[in-house]
């Protein structure tokens, strides 16, 4: 192996701990996503490329959070009921009251509403009545009740996401709440996918007898789906050494990452190794884990390489723990392992000391 793989800790079968491997990964990748500006509708599961800072206070101005009426607390009696003066207009989303509301006296307010000049608290419609032309207003009420404040949820100058997050839902509406019709985020990453094996066949062709059917391309596309990258799908590669050289070199040009199944042992056949040795370097080969031992993960110049074995749930195993960390950072998320859960088994199973 090359560059910085004659370092690693291996045994004497070659293997590195899972650890080592994730510690090597992330120790290798840093973010190489460029940066854009997308409208907010187009910003969902984007990676945020720069803090998202308040302009302004949230809630803009003094509100009211229920249908009532709104008065001033110093005009509460000490006990009992308490009457005032209803003044006629009212306070209604987007057309707020004109006039100050004197002391002893309440304003008709609907939810959102700005809060009237000298008030600074709401009595619940369902809580009231009115009587000869004056709210009466039930003992219990405390200043500041069923009114929010200016600032209350935000306030200007506040960083409220930092660069590297993924913009769920619950984050552009923030934004938008913001006033913010664009943001910048991280460019997708450009991600080639493909299949190494002969004895591969595309899903929907009739089965030929020695052949499978390819599934694991299936499943990588679908776990590269929520992620932020765009994927491009370069098919079934023969075990051919110049084929897979040839192919290796092409999209290390075009990509900034190439992920592959099958073909990363070191069979007759198996030259995805070997080939990202000649052209690049290698990171790391051979996991001690299970499953998903044969995993690869090197450079080709400015590509990364993610070569995971062809079992199926071999590769989506290395894809969790080792390709999707990889992504992230590479797209400027941060380095994110996957969480793990001891849980007990339901079943015996041998292993060798030291395997994951």
């Amino acid at each position: 192996m090359s560059g910085d793989c004659d370092c690693m800790e291996y045994d004497a079968e070659g293997q590195i701990p899972v650890g080592e491997a994730l510690e090597r990964l992330r120790a290798a990748a840093a973010p190489m996503a460029a940066t854009e500006t997308v409208p907010l509708a187009e910003a969902a599961y984007r990676v945020l490329a720069e803090p998202l800072v308040a302009p302004r206070d949230v809630p803009a101005f003094d509100n009211v959070a229920v249908d009532g009426y709104a008065f001033a607390a110093a005009s509460l009696a000490e006990g009992g009921d308490t009457r005032l003066r209803l003044l006629e207009g009212r306070s209604a989303a987007g057309h707020p009251f004109p006039e100050t509301v004197p002391p002893g006296a309440a304003v008709r307010v609907l939810t959102g509403a700005v809060l009237p000049a000298g008030t600074d608290t709401v009595a619940m419609e369902e809580e009231v009545r009115i009587e000869d032309g004056r709210v009466v207003i039930p003992a219990g009420y405390r200043a500041g009740a069923n009114a929010r404040k200016r600032g209350e949820d935000v306030a200007a100058g506040n960083v409220l996401f930092a660069p590297g997050t993924r913009l769920l839902p619950q984050h552009l509406g923030v934004a938008a709440s913001l006033g913010r019709g664009e943001l910048a985020v991280f460019a997708p990453l450009r991600v080639a996918v493909f299949s190494s094996g002969d004895e591969l066949r595309e899903p929907g062709r009739p089965f030929a007898e020695g052949t499978v059917y390819d599934a694991n391309r299936q499943i990588l596309k679908a776990l590269l789906a929520p992620l932020p990258v765009r994927v491009t799908d370069l098919g079934i590669l023969a075990d051919r050494a110049e084929v897979v050289r040839e192919a290796l070199a092409a999209a290390a040009e075009r990509f900034d990452v190439v992920v592959t199944s099958g073909g990363a042992s070191r069979g007759d056949e198996d030259h995805l190794v070997r080939t990202v040795e000649s052209l690049g370097r290698l990171h790391f080969w051979r996991v001690r884990m299970k499953p998903g031992r044969p995993i690869a993960l090197g450079r080709i110049d400015r590509a990364f390489f993610v070569g995971l074995p062809g079992n199926p749930v071999a590769a989506m195993v290395c894809f969790l723990l080792f390709a999707r960390p990889l992504l992230l950072r590479l797209g400027g998320a941060g380095w994110r392992e996957p969480p793990r859960f001891p849980v007990p088994a339901a079943f015996s199973m041998r292993k060798k000391t030291g395997r994951t």
